[in-house]
């Protein structure tokens, strides 16, 4: 059973930094394709960040609006995908959720919400002016 579980949310102060972890169980990231997407209040789910780790690269992409500030990276031996988000604003405030793909669409990595099948529960981060 593919479970993801998230950890790291809180509310920090605008150019602050958190760093985001996503537990996974059930299955082996390294032969999915992972990402972190987000909801604000009042809008709809966005593609974040997102990873793919093959068998000599890794391939990664981003939001416009976080290149530059956010990170994503995974870690096999524990089976946990993370999200570092630096110099952070208060319209990054929403909740943040991992998620896992066996296949996409197209493209060698993506951050389409509908190519993804599991999803965790999400975490909240606020972010404060």
């Amino acid at each position: 059973q593919v479970q993801l579980v998230e950890h790291g949310g809180g509310s920090v102060q605008a150019g602050e930094s958190l760093r985001l972890s996503c537990s996974a169980s059930g299955f082996t990231p390294n032969d999915y394709y992972m990402g972190w997407f987000r909801q604000a209040p009042g809008k709809e789910r966005e593609g974040v960040a997102t990873i793919y780790v093959g068998v000599r690269n890794y391939y990664t992409d981003y939001a416009d609006s976080v290149k530059g500030r956010f990170t994503i990276s995974q870690d096999n031996a524990k089976n946990t995908l993370y999200l570092q988000m630096n110099s952070m604003k208060p319209e990054d405030t929403a909740i943040y959720y991992c998620a896992a793909a066996k296949s996409i669409l197209y493209g060698v990595v993506s951050l389409r919400q509908d190519d993804y099948q599991y999803w965790g529960q999400g975490t909240q981060v606020t972010v404060s002016s």
